[in-house]
């Protein structure tokens, strides 16, 4: 189901140039917190959404709020099986694929390193490689983490030109997921005028609404705050580009309707980093106070003596971004936690029957934030 725009969503649908009204767009990972929230956005904004990949990784989860009306498709399937994704990917004939479907956490890559390694590279390798047999000519987006590169502690941003690297495996897997991506751009898409332009994302350290995962920080706090319980915290002083989900999203979003117009040689086909302001680039321990700002509670420190390493300092420079794509981040770090935390509120003490609506009213006020910026991406202020 193609959904048309009323009068009430005019504001949304003319941003991006309005470029995705119509268009077959299918995103991996569909079930997770990131691809639920970009699936929305995109149905939306008059996409045709179609989901690929496994179960809602967790319960609750954002997929079981949006999927009623979200999805035209949905189909489940494994990153490791090359043959099923490329029947997926033929069946729908997408004009663009959002590459999201991933094993995302860091605790559980310790665990199963092995798995995370053929989901996070090889999963990557099998879908460029089903577009490749089907010579589709898709634009696709591969979103990959800022967790990609050599972390050597800098005070400043690691650019895309810096070397790639990873301690833990999971680290190590998204590095290896840039590797293919490259690769399989330079050797097969970009000489083939048949195939389409691939490019990847990295963003930092995201929050929002609907994430459940287990081992990170705000659904931790969060499951935390709804057992009336302390918030544990292992690495207070670690630094992280905090960035709500709808800021990376603009920075896809904006890459994949450019670089779906662009042509072959174009510098858009390329990597690049979509975080936040330098005044979000704050502690766990900054973020949990803000937390409790908006949901009353307390917290305590709770590091263990064999904890997984953890970096100490992680930033992402967002220049090539603004230059390239004149895009930039849209809200600060108050605004991130405190949209986050109503969110969770809104769904689990107030028990609001209708959080489809009100997380299109979140991407809403992001939108009107974004005007009020001027940013390029989001059109006129009306």
């Amino acid at each position: 189901m193609v959904r048309g725009p009323s009068p009430l969503e005019d504001l949304v649908t003319m941003i991006f140039d309005n470029f995705y009204a119509g268009k077959r767009v299918l995103v991996t990972g569909h079930t997770g917190f990131k691809g639920g929230w970009l699936s929305l956005w995109l149905w939306h904004l008059g996409a045709q959404v179609h989901g690929v990949g496994l179960k809602a990784p967790t319960e609750p989860s954002l997929h079981e709020i949006i999927s009623p009306e979200v999805f035209a498709t949905e189909t489940e399937c494994d990153l490791r099986d090359v043959d099923a994704l490329q029947t997926a990917i033929g069946r729908n004939r997408p004009d663009i694929i959002f590459h999201l479907a991933a094993q995302a956490l860091v605790r559980r890559s310790y665990r199963e390193p092995l798995e995370t390694f053929d989901i996070n590279a090889r999963g990557t390798a099998h879908l460029l490689e089903a577009v490749r047999r089907l010579e589709c000519p898709t634009t696709v987006l591969v979103v990959t983490t800022d967790k990609c590169y050599e972390n050597r502690g800098w005070d400043y941003g690691y650019r895309e030109t810096d070397p790639l690297g990873g301690h833990d495996v999971y680290s190590m897997s998204k590095a290896a997921a840039e590797l293919v991506t490259h690769s399989w751009r330079e050797s097969f898409f970009r000489p083939n005028p048949k195939l389409g332009q691939v490019a990847s994302a990295r963003a930092g350290n995201v929050i929002g609404g609907g994430d459940y995962a287990e081992d990170r920080l705000v659904p931790d706090a969060v499951r935390a705050l709804l057992s009336r319980q302390p918030i544990s915290v292992r690495n207070p002083s670690a630094i992280r580009p905090w960035q709500h989900v709808l800021d990376c999203l603009s920075g896809y979003l904006l890459l994949g309707a450019r670089l779906a117009q662009a042509g072959k040689d174009s510098p858009l086909a390329g990597a690049f980093n979509f975080g936040p302001g330098f005044q979000c680039r704050q502690s766990v321990q900054a973020v949990v106070q803000e937390i409790l700002r908006h949901w009353p509670g307390q917290w305590n420190h709770a590091a263990t003596a064999d904890a997984p390493h953890e970096a100490a300092l992680l930033n992402l420079a967002i220049d090539k971004a603004a230059a390239q794509l004149q895009w930039s981040p849209t809200w600060g770090f108050p605004q991130a936690i405190g949209k986050t935390a109503l969110w969770y509120h809104q769904r689990h003490v107030v028990g609001n029957p209708a959080m489809r609506d009100y997380s299109l009213r979140q991407i809403t006020d992001f939108v009107n934030d974004a005007r009020s910026q001027a940013a390029a991406w989001a059109g006129d202020t009306p």
